[in-house]
């Protein structure tokens, strides 16, 4: 069989697995931003917590995504859920460059335009809302933007706790030496990262300051 005629046999079970795809990815990033913009925030307000932070959150970039999601497999309130251990998982591997981003985002914002705002009388929360943060969207999604196309990458791990997605195909592609599989699985996530990573390209733009 080609691999067109593969596809379309099995354009069902494709886009439910796409679909997967999308609900751990777009979970996890939710997640990742909530926790990651603060922390980004907290770096650059209180640089002596960058070394832990930061050095947390490298730690877990490093650690082998099998192995990390092993490592989660007996935790009681996550192990009840396969799709609760693979966003936990892919959460921490997204954290990084949200972290690094956001702090690079606020402390390159110009002093003049600070001390500007504190002149006219604005308080620290007034000015992270109200100035920093604006100026400092692009680079925040520019993080953001790393942080989706490599969660759509590693999310095809996923698949190896029984959280579904894409990685179900290539994980049978594997056992049964089939490429079709492992192209069905491959293609829709490589395109999903494209697709990502493009539009989030235009909105970071869009959003960068003018000079």
């Amino acid at each position: 069989m080609s691999g067109m005629g593969f596809f379309s046999q099995h354009a069902g079970e494709i886009l439910q697995a796409t679909l997967e795809h999308v609900w751990l990815v777009g979970a996890t990033m939710l997640l990742a931003i909530a926790i990651g913009v603060p922390l980004g925030i907290l770096v650059a307000r209180r640089p002596w917590l960058s070394k832990p932070i930061l050095g947390a959150a490298n730690i877990a970039e490093t650690i082998p995504s099998l192995a990390l999601l092993g490592f989660l497999l007996p935790t009681p309130w996550l192990g009840d859920r396969a799709d609760r251990i693979a966003i936990t998982a892919l959460t921490l591997y997204a954290l990084l460059p949200i972290i690094r981003n956001t702090a690079a985002g606020i402390t390159g914002v110009d002093p003049a335009v600070r001390e500007a705002a504190r002149g006219m009388g604005m308080t620290s929360r007034q000015i992270l809302f109200q100035v920093e943060l604006p100026l400092s969207l692009s680079t925040v999604l520019a993080g953001i933007r790393v942080a989706t196309v490599l969660t759509i990458g590693v999310a095809t791990i996923a698949a190896a706790v029984g959280a579904g997605g894409l990685g179900e195909f290539i994980f049978r592609g594997l056992a049964m030496v089939n490429n079709q599989l492992i192209l069905a699985g491959a293609i829709p996530a490589a395109a999903l990262a494209l697709l990502a990573d493009f539009c989030l390209s235009v909105l970071e733009r869009r959003l960068r300051p003018a000079r």
